[in-house]
């Protein structure tokens, strides 16, 4: 699988019925053990580039505060909603503020839209269903030393006080109008 593979699937589950994790967990696990444990390292790549201070000030916002684990489950959010989506908001967090769900603010379900655990656990998930085993970290680890090495060094950016409002609403000011 190469990275439009992963984004293909990722993609494909939006048209499935039943909950979006469950529909990307249920393709996965149509997928050979190869594929999957490939998407999963996909979904780690993905998911590193996201990790980065001005993001994190995003789901501050959209959540009303935002703890380690939190953002973890909101960068999965992030990368469930595709491919165009992930690219806008790695571009400018604050073009989260035009997303549909996202702009109706705290009673539009924001929340409930990026903040997705569960995808996280898809690959792992389908794995488990597709082999019988649950030895999907190990498989993963297999894969990942396999493959050329991808930069560990995090390029966090800028730290600010994300309980600085007047801090928040200059870097962040269409999602400061929805969430402030």
């Amino acid at each position: 699988m190469d990275e439009n593979g992963f984004w293909d699937l990722i993609e494909a589950a939006h048209g499935d019925p039943g909950t979006y994790e469950e529909a990307l967990t249920a393709r996965l696990a149509g997928s050979p053990p190869e594929r999957i444990t490939a998407f999963g390292w996909w979904f780690d790549v993905v998911d590193a580039a996201a990790y980065r201070w001005d993001l994190w000030a995003a789901a501050y916002l959209v959540g009303g505060g935002c703890s380690d684990d939190s953002f973890m489950d909101f960068r999965a959010g992030v990368i469930a909603l595709g491919r165009d989506w992930y690219g806008r908001v790695l571009a400018a967090p604050d073009s989260l503020a035009d997303h549909p769900e996202v702009a109706k603010g705290w009673d539009g379900g924001g929340e409930d839209l990026l903040f997705r655990e569960e995808v996280r656990y898809a690959a792992a998930r389908a794995y488990e269903r597709r082999t019988g085993g649950d030895d999907f970290y190990e498989a993963d680890r297999r894969y990942a030393a396999a493959r050329p090495a991808v930069s560990k060094t995090l390029v966090l950016g800028e730290d600010f006080d994300f309980d600085d409002d007047a801090e928040m609403r200059r870097r962040m000011p269409r999602l400061s109008a929805l969430f402030l």
